[in-house]
């Protein structure tokens, strides 16, 4: 780790790469992270000097980093695309209304309420899904787990099982549509071959506007903290 002095100062996460050509920034849209890759024959001296003359572009994005938020009472969550408030609830479970999410208990345990409804909720809505395009597709997969991943979505495994993340229960409808579709085409086709894409096609129809909404919305979603 090393610091880029200024007003704030700016840590610097340095990585070398042997396939890298060239420096290059990178700015994570999850937590803000800085990484400045060099090639393996670089000098930490020269990769400094380069984040220096970049640090007017890197300031202008991380000024529009939101950065992280912690979810609690009277923060606001998307649900299925709908930003809801979290407000005081009455009863055992937590209840959803145009706008609103109503929490019961005390305050403290208000994260954990909150996951454990939105896990429940993806659960459903994935198993559905991935019911509904599998039947399209004619094959059938072994299982579904849910997992908090940052690196993809979704995956099946060659054992035909499914996994996704169960934060897509935050992104509209349509996307987490999407995503079931993809995984399901790969018990047909474990590959990204053009077949793979004709597979998707054909059970989900088109696809690009999900898909572009994952490649430029979705990392907003693991903003969301739940006191891990």
């Amino acid at each position: 780790m090393r610091v880029l002095q200024g007003d704030p100062d700016i840590a610097l996460t340095l990585r070398r790469s042997a396939r890298a050509r060239r420096m290059t920034l990178r700015i994570s849209r999850i937590d803000g992270r800085v990484t400045l890759t060099l090639p393996t024959r670089a000098s930490e001296r020269e990769a400094l000097a380069f984040a220096r003359q970049k640090q007017d572009w890197i300031r202008a994005h991380l000024a529009d980093w939101n950065g992280n938020v912690p979810v609690g009472p009277g923060v606001a969550l998307p649900v299925e695309g709908e930003m809801c408030q979290i407000t005081p609830g009455a009863g055992r479970s937590v209840q959803m209304s145009p706008g609103l999410l109503a929490v019961p208990g005390a305050e403290d345990r208000v994260p954990a309420r909150v996951l454990g409804f939105l896990k429940t909720r993806a659960r459903d809505r994935l198993a559905a899904a991935s019911d509904h395009y599998a039947a399209r597709l004619g094959r059938s997969y072994s299982g579904i787990s849910l997992r908090d991943t940052r690196s993809r979505w979704g995956s099946c495994s060659s054992a035909g099982r499914l996994m996704f993340s169960w934060r897509l229960i935050m992104a509209p409808p349509p996307v987490l549509d999407y995503v079931a579709a993809h995984e399901v085409a790969h018990l047909a086709q474990m590959n990204h071959s053009p077949a793979f894409w004709a597979e998707v096609a054909r059970i989900h129809g088109p696809y690009d506007a999900p898909r572009a909404w994952l490649r430029n919305e979705g990392n907003d979603l693991h903003r969301y903290r739940f006191g891990d």
